[in-house]
């Protein structure tokens, strides 16, 4: 586990972004049950932690992407980290929204994105990686360049990987679901005997903790 995922997994658990339940886990608007649940808009709420996302965001952006010309955040939960890594590195700020106004001039792109802009793109979460890939088709359409996508943190599910892979898009995250667990359990957070739990779900989060249907007679 190198520093950065270190030093995020520790705020995320500390602040309580991410939830760990193996015993008692949560149920996700899917109907997934999980052992996790992460709300990374808790960030905002601390200033030290949310300064520490946007300069390490930053940094990415410098060393890998230095010919960026704009920041896109994916609403709503990426609007405002977005806003302070554009402002701190004195870029164009824009945000995706999950569907058009149904009003108005229907956008779906918030701001002024100009054709041919080489894009970053900030998540807050990548989970399956559906919604942050509807921001990039998005993003695409309007015929500007999506470099990369930069994370808070994503789960690593199979789903989200062979997503990202199929549409052509490097994702970076300051922290993943392995970091967690590595932090959880030097932190006595949680304990060896739930490690198997937790990473069983991730190889199967869509039937896991499913109650197995009783055969027909």
């Amino acid at each position: 586990m190198n520093k950065v995922k270190k030093l995020t997994a520790e705020k995320l658990l500390k602040i309580k972004a991410i939830k760990l339940q193996p015993s008692n886990p949560f149920t996700w608007a899917s109907g997934w049950k999980s052992p996790i649940y992460c709300d990374n808009r808790k960030l905002m709420s601390y200033p030290a932690t949310r300064n520490f996302l946007k300069i390490e965001f930053a940094r990415i952006i410098l060393e890998k992407y230095p010919q960026t010309d704009a920041i896109a955040g994916v609403a709503t939960g990426a609007i405002a980290p977005g806003v302070l890594v554009a402002d701190l590195l004195g870029l164009p700020f824009v945000y995706i929204r999950s569907t058009p106004k149904d009003h108005g001039l229907e956008n779906l792109i918030e701001g002024d994105l100009k054709p041919k802009q080489k894009v970053i793109v900030i998540e807050d979460l990548v989970s399956t990686g559906g919604s942050s890939l509807k921001a990039v088709e998005a993003i695409r359409r309007d015929g500007s360049d999506v470099l990369g996508m930069l994370a808070v943190f994503t789960y690593g599910l199979p789903h989200a990987i062979t997503n990202m892979h199929e549409a052509r898009v490097e994702l970076t995250t300051l922290c993943d679901y392995d970091a967690i667990l590595d932090e959880a359990l030097l932190t006595d957070y949680i304990e060896e005997s739930e490690l198997n739990t937790l990473q069983d779900w991730r190889r199967d989060p869509e039937s896991w903790g499913q109650t197995p249907k009783k055969a027909k007679k």
